[in-house]
Parts: structure tokens; sequence; C-alpha cells
């Protein structure tokens, strides 16, 4: 089965792509992980003007949505562009909230997240949150539960410099009991999924160039034999996930989005080690650019979900799991 996209999603990729071309999102990548948020904000408001976090939310609530095709069109573009923020956790805010049974939360905080006023994060109760102090809205979650936290700890480090960890602050305003957790954490793993395809493209496109300009005993490097089946392999791995994702945005089933997601981000950590290789020891210096996708690859591969629970997932039919 074919999954193409058609004219006017082809269009919205192709916005996204020369919007964020034009945003040099490298300096705001580092200066959000410095703990700056100013570039990364402006960045975000032009963003939900051109509706990426409408996409989740229903038009009761000013949203477009539910679109999941349309998110993970634009999910792939903000990975190709390592785009800082809580984005996935954005959108599962946004699932939340408007899947609760008592419409007045939606209707206070959804239409703040779809214009870009506010930026969400959502963490499991006693966890850590990506970006909490970013954030205006913090979402504490559990199967029982989801309540707004009234604040958040100190950040703690992580791989990703950019994917800043703070805990949120116990207690807070109750939401709602038992919140919709299951379509929150399938459309969580569907933003990651595409997000990571996103990421893997941009590696092996980085890597492709490099090899190209590279040159050992006066050719360049991609010419050599074992280089090219080391790219071809990595071309093979996400051409094999991008229509698992876009097939589980169609069908939203909690299997084939943890298919999806397992296999983007394991063909997107298998694209980073390559790039890495082949680029040598440059790559590892925080100064390359390369680096802000190769730790992105890494962290979310285990974001909402790691390989072992989505395969889990898939082997018992898309049961519950968290």
């Amino acid at each position: 089965m074919r999954f193409l996209l058609d004219t006017e999603q082809r269009a919205f990729a192709e916005s996204l792509d020369a919007m964020l071309r034009a945003a040099d999102t490298p300096s705001v990548v580092r200066a959000w992980g410095r703990g700056e948020h100013g570039a990364g904000r402006a960045l975000w408001s032009r963003l939900a003007r051109a509706g990426v976090f409408a996409l989740a939310a229903p038009e009761a609530y000013e949203g477009m949505g539910p679109l999941p095709v349309e998110l993970a069109v634009a999910f792939v573009e903000l990975g190709r562009h390592a785009v800082p923020g809580p984005l996935v956790e954005t959108v599962t805010a946004a699932v939340l909230l408007a899947g609760l049974d008592e419409p007045g939360p939606a209707e206070r905080l959804l239409p703040a997240l779809v214009s870009g006023e506010a930026v969400a994060t959502v963490a499991p109760a006693g966890s850590y949150a990506l970006d909490g102090d970013a954030a205006t809205t913090r979402l504490s979650l559990s199967h029982t539960e989801l309540r707004l936290s009234s604040g958040h700890g100190p950040v703690r480090p992580s791989l990703d410099p950019a994917r800043r960890l703070t805990p949120l602050l116990p207690g807070g305003e109750l939401l709602a009991p038992h919140p919709p957790l299951p379509r929150a954490l399938t459309w969580a793993r569907l933003a990651v999924a595409a997000q990571a395809l996103g990421v893997g493209l941009a590696l092996l496109d980085r890597t492709v160039a490099y090899v190209r300009q590279r040159t050992q005993f006066g050719v360049a490097i991609g010419s050599f034999q074992a280089v090219k089946h080391r790219l071809a392999d990595a071309k093979v791995a996400l051409e094999f996930a991008r229509p698992l994702v876009f097939g589980a945005a169609v069908t939203l089933d909690p299997a084939d989005v943890a298919a999806a997601k397992l296999t983007a981000c394991e063909a997107a950590y298998t694209t980073a080690r390559t790039a890495l290789q082949l680029h040598g020891a440059i790559a590892y210096t925080a100064e390359y650019d390369l680096s802000l996708w190769l730790t992105k690859a890494r962290a979310l591969r285990t974001a909402w979900g790691g390989p072992t629970e989505c395969r889990g997932v898939v082997l018992s039919g898309g049961g519950r799991r968290w």
C-alpha cells in the first residue's frame, strides 16, 4: 500500500520547511538549551500561526482537528529542523483536554495552546517533565487524575541539551478524574514517530553532503563501497519507516502507532550512528550542528515509550500500556 500526501499536505510541508530554513534553528536550539527562550518562543508563535497546534484540537476550541495525518506531516518537518520545545507535550495536552468529560478545563486552557500564547508540558505524576521551565501550562497525569501543576523544580541535565527536564510540583488543581490516557498516549507516540523520522532524514541528508566533500587518498569518501552501503542501509530504514508513520496516522490504532514509533525511532538512531561514524571526530563536538540531531535521535528513542514497551504494545495488539 502506498501512502502519498495530497497537494495540500505537500504544500503544508513545503511552507513549514521554508519557514524553518529561514529561522536559523541551530541558533534557536542552542539558546533554548541555555535556558534562553526568547527566540524559541518567537518561532513557537510562528508555528502556531501556521496551524501546527490547531491540528490536534477540535473546532469547538478554536482548533482545526483532529487531523492526525497533517500533524504527522508537520512533525516530520519539526524533526527535520530540530525545533526545540515541548512540541509533543503540547499536542498531548490538547488531546487530553479535548477528551475530558467536562468541557470547562478545555474551554479555559485549549485556545491559548492553539494560538501559541501558551506552551504546555505533560508528565506522569512523580516523574520529570520536558521544559517545565518554559511551559506555562504544566499537567501532571496518571490513570486516575489530571492535575494542573502550580510550578516546577530545578532543571536537570538531559542527554539532549535542548530537552530540559524539570520535576513538577506535587498537588495543584484537579482538572479531571480518569483522563483519556490511551488516546493521548497514541497521539504522543505518533508525534514522536514523525519527529524521529524527520530527525533521521536530516541526519542522512547532512551525512550524504559531507561524504561528497570529505576526501581520502585524493577521492571523496562517498565513493567508497563501505560508505555507500552504510548510507543505503540508513536510507532503506527511513523509507521503510515513512509509510508506517503515515499509515498509523490514518488508523490511529495503538498497535500501528507503537510499530511506527518503534520503527521510526530505531531508523533515526541507526542513521545517527552512521552519521557519527562517517563524520569522524568532528561529530562529537557540540559546536558542530550535526550534534543537535544526534542527541535528539537518541532522546526520542525512549520518549513516550521505549523500544521494549512499544514492542509489547504491538505484540499485545494495542493493549493499554504506559
